[in-house]
């Protein structure tokens, strides 16, 4: 039997009880939201079946939203969740039985996944993937290699907005547009949160992007304007806000266009009870096929962006 097969199959076999699971990286206010969700029954949000129960800190010196946040939410976490804080991720692999990666810095994912494919639990990674499209090409391949299921996503994929666009089935094109600031030490600049609203793009599209073409301002604030043609002919477009603006669909139709504002709605209680019920049936909610999608999409758009607005083919 294959290691991810033995996983599913404690899971469900131990379906009466929570699971287990750990945190890698403390330096995102995802983890105080989830530990709230899942470890406090009177939260409202409350999903039942899944409990935070140890943690490993990580973070990163040069990124100031990490080392500012990365002892506060594990002092939080341990305080008022009663999760364990542990040294090293080798020590969550005999306390869990799945694992949220949470670092908010992209560049960790790589070097924290080839440690956490150890344990040979499912994973969740929480965006962006990665901060390039080769290293979040290597994190599937050493996934694979050790048998680990995972899967990644932006929360903005449960979004009312995307569901309502998502309903016309007679799109000829989308227009998604949302904040995108960026991080410096992520290459791809739009991976850090412009994955937000590219996340909305490509649930509302669905995959088969050919060709991407980028134009940027140049002030600050400032708005990158990111079009792709799908493999039918359909065009969809990002509209990235830096730093910050609200979120928001077209989808445009033979006969008229309509306009769907974001609802302002929280989504992290969808997005976990898709993470819990992977965790439970080893079954991916978001194909890996199209998060990498996503990163070629960001790469060409870099590309794109580089060359001066020229149009860049998938790679």
């Amino acid at each position: 039997m294959k290691p991810f097969a033995i996983v599913f199959l404690s899971l469900a076999t131990c379906a009466a009880a929570d699971l287990r699971l750990g945190i890698v990286g403390t330096d995102t206010s995802h983890v105080s939201a989830f530990s709230k969700i899942l470890n406090d029954p009177s939260s409202p949000n409350h999903i039942p079946g899944a409990k935070i129960v140890a943690a490993f800190k990580g973070g990163s010196p040069d990124v100031e939203s990490s080392y500012s946040r990365v002892d506060k939410y594990a002092d939080e976490l341990k305080s008022k969740y009663q999760v364990e804080i542990v040294p090293q991720i080798s020590d969550l692999c005999g306390k869990v039985d799945a694992i949220l990666l949470e670092s908010v810095d992209g560049r960790k994912h790589l070097p924290q996944m080839r440690e956490i494919v150890k344990c040979g639990k499912p994973v969740f990674i929480d965006k962006p993937l990665a901060s390039t499209l080769d290293d979040a090409l290597e994190i599937a391949r050493i996934a694979k290699a050790a048998n680990v299921k995972w899967f990644s996503t932006s929360s903005l994929r449960y979004a009312e907005v995307v569901k309502t666009a998502k309903g016309y089935t007679d799109r000829l094109g989308v227009v998604v547009w949302g904040p995108s600031p960026t991080e410096p030490h992520h290459q791809l600049d739009l991976s850090y949160y412009g994955i937000h609203p590219i996340e909305m793009l490509f649930t509302i599209m669905g995959p088969g992007c050919k060709t991407v073409t980028r134009a940027a301002t140049t002030n600050d604030p400032g708005m990158d304007t990111v079009t792709c043609i799908w493999s039918d002919g359909r065009i969809g477009t990002v509209e990235a806000m830096r730093p910050y603006g609200p979120y928001g669909a077209i989808v445009i139709r033979p006969k008229d266009v309509v306009e769907i504002p974001n609802d302002r709605g929280a989504y992290y209680a969808t997005m976990l009870g898709e993470i819990i019920k992977f965790f439970q049936t080893g079954v991916v909610p978001v194909p890996n096929g199209e998060t990498l999608e996503i990163f070629r999409f960001m790469d060409a758009a870099q590309r794109s962006k580089a060359a001066g607005g020229q149009p860049m083919s998938l790679r």
